[in-house]
């Protein structure tokens, strides 16, 4: 069966197809793109990216647009020939077809968001030495078909674009007092008026700007889940084990004189 977690991910076609429910797979490759083995604050894969542009919320949509971009693609391309690329160029095809997509992607944004594409400058090509691509591209695509695979792509592609957007916001908020600017470099001139001013007269903080306030926020993201997932478990845990009938524990709800 299919798991994206990074233990299964090697799981051989033939065991997808062997008694596996397609739905479920389908399901399970969604939450593990989304939360479960989410690359950014899970696998910790793609961080020069994730520090380096996440200053707004515009640089963090643009970012993880370009990535889901190359990882659905890549997936796609290398699921397509996984039957016919022996192990001795495997890896150098994955590239090649990885730089392709990266290729397309910034060709794309010269054209149609060429400010932005001058924003992430250097970033947009180094896509392709995105462990989170090859990772995926190596783990998964070459091992099942390309309906599972294209999954996988935009999946992880949308789990690490919502942790850019979020820290995006994060840092834009606390670091200018305001959020959405300069919308308009990706939505167009309509959006220029999208910027809300939360807080007027505000002092910029400018650590959560700079890097270093990019791992900070990235850490308290990386606790948040680490919390939530800790509750969920305990939650299920009483759940799976409640209290039998008949039990001889006593609950005391007077005072004993």
């Amino acid at each position: 069966m299919a798991n994206a977690d990074s233990n299964n991910d090697t799981n051989s076609p033939a065991s997808d197809n062997a008694g596996s429910k397609p739905s479920a797979n389908y399901k399970e490759i969604s939450f593990n793109g989304l939360w479960k083995n989410n690359p950014a604050i899970v696998q910790l894969l793609g961080l020069c990216p994730l520090l380096a542009v996440t200053g707004t919320v515009i640089n963090g949509i643009g970012m993880g647009l370009a990535t889901t971009f190359v990882l659905v693609t890549s997936n796609v391309c290398v699921s397509l020939i996984r039957n016919i690329t022996s192990n001795a160029i495997r890896l150098p095809a994955f590239v090649m077809i990885i730089a392709m997509a990266v290729t397309c992607i910034e060709l794309l944004m010269q054209a149609y968001a060429y400010e932005l594409f001058q924003i992430l400058g250097i970033f947009l090509p180094l896509i392709t030495t995105n462990c989170v691509i090859l990772g995926r591209a190596d783990a998964f695509a070459s091992k099942n078909p390309v309906a599972p695979a294209l999954l996988d792509g935009l999946m992880m592609g949308l789990g690490f674009s919502i942790i850019l957007v979020l820290l995006g916001a994060l840092r834009e908020v606390i670091g200018t007092g305001a959020i959405f600017a300069n919308m308009d470099l990706l939505f167009g001139a309509a959006a220029s008026e999208w910027k809300i001013i939360l807080f007027n007269d505000y002092r910029q903080f400018l650590v959560a700007i700079l890097p270093p306030g990019a791992f900070i926020f990235t850490g308290l993201l990386i606790a948040a889940k680490n919390v939530i997932d800790t509750n969920i478990k305990r939650r299920q845990a009483r759940l799976a084990n409640p209290i039998a009938a008949g039990s001889k524990r006593a609950r005391v709800t007077g005072v004993i004189s």
